[in-house]
């Protein structure tokens, strides 16, 4: 009996720290909306609240899951389709004002919506964060300045494509503008440093990717899916991504529903000449499994030891470096496979202190 009341105890504490370290990373991020309610979510299930009954069975969740986020992406779904319209209230996303206490509105969804959100906590995150793309910029620009090549590129965890659109998006820095300046997009970018080429033309002939749970960025549940991981206090985000839902629905992409292990050797082997091939990815590493990040490192290697001059190969990441970061931007070119540190980088992409070439 003690040792079913201690293992009790054990998970409830894993589920009171994944709360409470999230709302950390909220409040350090930008969104002291939801720090202020994975604070009292953590509060609500030492009581006991209805917040357990909703999190009851993923006490053994990996940390890698995002369950917080999970949790308050499912309540910021409803509260955009409708069915929350007491939360909706407090949420600016959803046209509401961030005055009040919105704790209690959700407090009571929980209690009265238990089944719906449990059902919608088993959605995985997806976050295609398409400021990231600020971060990225410097070294698709990089890659096409010094092979003079076309760019066909190569996605891993594309969520939605969205990405795999970013040279039709639209960059703005203080005295610095690149890309399309037409597009709907229009990034406003922290840059310090040495800013990437901005007289280089880039143009891209192939855009893949791939994605364990891939999201049709057209359809409108794939477009809810998306916005419903945006803090919703965070408005500047959400305008940038339904801007980039718009022109993904007149760039086509493709992303393949499949592990990345697989799918990059594959793909990496069947490299057309005259065109540079850049293996990108954004805040993904940490998620894949070490089998899966094994054989994706394996396939570029490979295929880095097999490039020519005709047919370049570059690897391109944004990713922490330990677990709180700090985030920045690597390439690593072939032939040769000489990597760089290009930049620092927010996790959300805008703001960038790029390092000399």
């Amino acid at each position: 009996m003690r040792n079913i009341r201690e293992r009790h105890v054990s998970a409830l504490e894993t589920l009171v720290s994944r709360m409470r370290e999230q709302a950390g990373w909220c409040r350090r991020l930008g969104s002291p909306l939801y720090a202020h309610l994975m604070e009292q979510i953590a509060v609500d299930l030492l009581a006991g609240g209805p917040s357990r009954d909703v999190l009851a069975g993923h006490e053994d969740d990996p940390l890698t899951s995002a369950l917080a986020l999970r949790l308050l992406g499912a309540v910021h779904r409803m509260a955009l389709d409708g069915r929350a319209p007491a939360v909706a209230a407090h949420f600016p996303s959803a046209g509401g004002a961030d005055r009040g206490d919105v704790w209690p509105a959700v407090r009571d969804l929980f209690a009265g919506h238990r089944d719906v959100l449990c059902t919608l906590l088993e959605r995985p995150v997806q976050t295609n964060e398409v400021g990231r793309c600020a971060a990225l910029l410097g070294g698709f620009v990089t890659v096409a300045a010094e092979t003079g090549l076309p760019l066909a590129l190569v996605e891993i965890g594309a969520s939605a494509g969205l990405n795999l659109r970013w040279d039709r998006f639209h960059y703005e820095a203080a005295g610095a503008t690149w890309g399309d300046s037409t597009s709907p997009v229009r990034m406003a970018c922290d840059f310090t440093g040495p800013y990437p080429r901005r007289d280089v033309a880039v143009r891209v002939v192939a855009r893949d990717g791939c994605d364990t749970n891939p999201l049709d960025p057209a359809s409108d549940d794939g477009a809810l899916t998306l916005q419903s991981y945006v803090w919703p206090d965070q408005l500047e985000r959400l305008t940038l991504l339904r801007a980039a839902i718009e022109v993904a629905r007149t760039v086509p992409a493709r992303v393949d529903a499949t592990d990345a292990g697989a799918w990059i050797g594959r793909h990496l082997a069947a490299r057309p000449s005259g065109v540079a091939t850049v293996v990108y990815h954004s805040i993904v590493w940490q998620y894949l499994t070490r089998d899966t990040r094994a054989a994706v490192k394996d396939a570029i290697l490979r295929a880095g030891t097999a490039a020519t001059r005709e047919a370049p190969l570059a690897w391109l990441r944004l990713e922490p470096v330990g677990r709180e970061g700090p985030f920045e931007v690597r390439l690593t070119s072939w032939p040769g496979g000489a990597e760089r540190r290009l930049a620092e980088s927010s996790p959300h992409g805008r703001e960038v202190r790029w390092y000399a070439s």
